[in-house]
């Protein structure tokens, strides 16, 4: 005699949830790969220098004249009190200028001036250029 159920197990597993997960993590270390604090966006001049300096504190001057401290925006005004700020809890004194290519040259003097008048030696940032390419 054979009995029947009324309820039978169900043995497949419905992969619905896993791949909601893995789409959801790998959504999240694409926008993680690709964030970088301190980028901004700046066209920097070329150099065919390889030599970039460390640990040192990073001024951005955009093409539209706004004006960033280790990636915190900062009025002109209020430029060398924020650098002095930020000078004043370091040991390195090198201010590196990241200037946009379009900028006329008075905007850079201005900056290393302010950062010279507070006993930091300040360096240009440019964008890395092989002999080879053109």
């Amino acid at each position: 005699m054979k009995i029947s159920t009324k309820n039978k197990i169900n043995a497949s597993f419905s992969m619905a949830s896993m791949t909601d997960i893995i789409f959801l993590l790998l959504i999240f270390l694409l926008i993680t790969a690709s964030y970088n604090p301190k980028a901004l966006p700046v066209d920097l001049p070329l150099s065919t220098n390889e030599k970039t300096e460390s640990a040192a504190i990073n001024v951005t001057v955009t093409a539209q004249l706004v004006y960033y401290i280790e990636g915190r925006h900062v009025a002109f005004h209020q430029l060398q009190n924020a650098l002095q700020d930020v000078l004043a809890k370091t040991s390195n004194k090198v201010v590196v200028l990241h200037m946009d290519k379009g900028l006329a040259i008075a905007h850079m003097v201005k900056v290393a001036d302010i950062a010279n008048q507070l006993g930091a030696a300040v360096a240009m940032a440019t964008e890395f250029k092989k002999n080879d390419e053109k």
